[in-house]
């Protein structure tokens, strides 16, 4: 294709992307760069800045990945390195354990001994235990640093992300009623963006074949970097990270700046021209699915089903001077993205690990939201000890992302260039609780399960298989 495109008009379409949690991969998941076949592990970073870059990390025939597979099954404690359905974890014996041990977490409690989901959470009022169980299996740090199965490649739970839910709804009764993250474009950038589109359709009429490089760069310029807010947990946290990346990486596949590793069509390739404004701004939101919940009738167990997430979208314009409003009629082709991106989430997340990554946190939330409505934390005469300390357990170690780079891309569609520019993601979930949403146990299954693996511990033992 040339880089020259001959009498074609602009058509900017602006995509702001979002998350909102309310009261709340055998191989590692693999891109393939668009140059060649090489693996390639994606993630990203924090600058010293505090902008968000995406990073890749090439593993030429997943060499790296096999070597540290190999390592681990060397050092990792057969037991805890073996695969189980459902490996159980008494929450209040690990933070005891971590009081016997100074503070310090050993690794196999800093990866909540190999767990990869909450599927359960269990209270057992004889020995007090609040318990969270789920399927593990032995973990490797992987070359982009992200820590996985051994066997599957997908994400392992992580004793942080579990302290940052508790202390969301903590035993004295508040509770977070939203975890939000969003990434936008400030109101000067939009205003600038306005400007330069005004002056681009202008000079397009005059000389036609301005380089499509020269939009994308004038377009990133004018819009500048966009702006990261979290609200409801610290943004130095691998939780509120999470957030961030999963967002930012949602972004891009929309964009079509990703190559997603399922049949996924991005919303530039399915945008026209003649279905989307040139002011148009698209906002895409990730949400739990807050029928995910199964809760026996004596409120002792609950189970975590489905996959916990959904992308939902809504439409707004950007006037000259920036503000942006309610548009009056939706995009179809974003509705498309959005329900296709639904649909697959399960096989995404399989395939590509911040996608199970940003569903464990979100299975957190609502795990942590339910100790504290069921009452748990009374019941046992738990307080979270050293768990709901930040001096005593510190959880806030990580670079606050402030900003990211404006994320653009160019697409020729019939006598239009499209550029669509991103950012954003909410979710909510306390409401997974709430009794319209609220699944019954109506045979007892929970309940069964609950009691088939009761607890019986050794002194100083908190999980169990």
């Amino acid at each position: 294709m040339s880089r020259h495109v001959v009498g074609y008009r602009i058509l900017f379409a602006l995509v702001v992307v979002g998350i909102v949690l309310g009261g709340v991969s055998g191989v590692n998941a693999q891109d393939t760069s668009d140059d060649d076949n090489s693996p390639q592990l994606a993630g990203v970073f924090v600058d010293a800045d505090g902008v968000l870059r995406k990073r890749v990390i090439a593993d030429p025939g997943g060499l790296l990945m096999r070597e540290r597979i190999l390592a681990a099954r060397a050092a990792l404690d057969p037991n805890v390195a073996a695969s189980s359905k459902l490996r159980k974890i008494s929450l209040n014996r690990l933070e005891a354990a971590l009081q016997h041990n100074q503070g310090v977490p050993t690794d196999t409690m800093r990866y909540l001994a190999g767990l990869q989901r909450v599927q359960y959470v269990f209270y057992y009022p004889e020995s007090k235990d609040i318990v969270i169980a789920g399927p593990a299996q032995g973990w490797i740090v992987d070359p982009s640093e992200r820590v996985v199965g051994i066997h599957n490649g997908r994400p392992t739970l992580q004793l942080q992300d579990l302290v940052v839910a508790l202390r969301a709804f903590p035993p004295d009764g508040k509770e977070t009623s939203l975890i939000a993250c969003s990434i936008d474009p400030t109101q000067e950038g939009l205003a600038r963006f306005q400007q330069f589109n005004r002056e681009m359709t202008a000079l397009f009429a005059r000389n036609p074949n301005v380089p499509v490089e020269d939009i994308v760069a004038g377009t990133r310029e004018s819009l500048g970097k966009q702006n990261v807010s979290i609200t409801g947990v610290s943004p130095e946290t691998h939780f509120a990270h999470v957030l961030v990346e999963a967002d930012y990486r949602m972004k891009l596949i929309g964009l079509g700046l990703e190559n997603p590793p399922i049949r996924l069509a991005s919303y530039a390739d399915r945008a026209s021209r003649s279905r989307v404004a040139s002011n148009a701004m698209q906002r895409w939101y990730f949400l739990p699915d807050y029928q995910c919940v199964r809760v026996a009738d004596d409120g002792l167990a609950a189970e975590l089903v489905g996959d916990g997430v959904k992308l939902i979208g809504a439409d707004e314009m950007v006037t000259s001077d920036g503000t942006r409003k309610k548009a009056a009629r939706g995009n179809r082709a974003s509705r498309l993205f959005v329900n296709d991106f639904t649909m697959k989430y399960s096989q995404l997340a399989a395939r590509s690990p911040v996608f199970a990554e940003l569903r464990n946190v979100i299975d957190l939330s609502v795990a942590a939201a339910l100790i504290q409505r069921e009452g748990y934390y009374e019941r046992s005469g738990w307080d979270l000890g050293i768990l709901g300390d930040e001096k005593a357990f510190k959880v806030e170690t990580y670079a606050p992302p402030k900003q990211v780079e404006t994320a653009v891309g160019a697409r020729r569609k019939g006598n239009t260039i499209m550029t669509p520019v991103g950012g954003g993601v909410h979710i909510e979930a306390s409401m997974a609780l709430d009794s319209e949403n609220v699944l019954t146990d109506g045979t007892a299954q929970v309940e069964k399960v609950r009691q088939q693996v009761a607890p019986k511990l050794a002194e100083g033992q908190w999980w169990w298989d």
